[in-house]
């Protein structure tokens, strides 16, 4: 059975999208620890980041780079953390999180977004990368 990511990769399910190449799908995540918190998810369907073969593990730090300046415009926030977890969804991912103190990745403070407010940033993510 597909993860969810691969359902959403595919279209399946909705997703606020920020940028997609042939390998990998950036979307905001709808319950975000920091409004911009992003996930960057491969293609291919793999559970664990670290099984993912040593092309895929370079290529998905090129392809979140401009995703990250790109928060870092559009949030005003000092850096954008990235944190590898992988319980929630067998699907290997990475977390860009808008973050100006150590405790904005805090997982405990994510919250159910607005559809409105996941909109308006994924349209201005898009807007600074295009």
């Amino acid at each position: 059975m597909p993860s969810l990511f691969s359902r959403i990769v595919q279209k399946e399910l909705p997703s606020y999208g920020i940028l997609e190449d042939e390998q990998f799908y950036a979307f905001l995540d709808i319950r975000p620890v920091k409004d911009g918190h992003t996930l960057v998810v491969p293609k291919v369907e793999v559970d664990q980041f670290f099984d993912l073969d040593p092309a895929h593990l370079s290529a998905i730090l090129q392809f979140a780079k401009p995703i990250a300046d790109a928060l870092k415009i559009v949030t005003h926030c000092d850096r954008v953390g990235l944190v590898v977890a992988g319980f929630e969804v067998p699907h290997a991912h990475l977390h860009l999180i808008p973050a100006n103190e150590m405790e904005d990745l805090d997982f405990g403070r994510a919250h159910l977004a607005p559809e409105a407010a996941l909109r308006d940033m994924a349209q201005r993510l898009r807007e600074v990368l295009s």
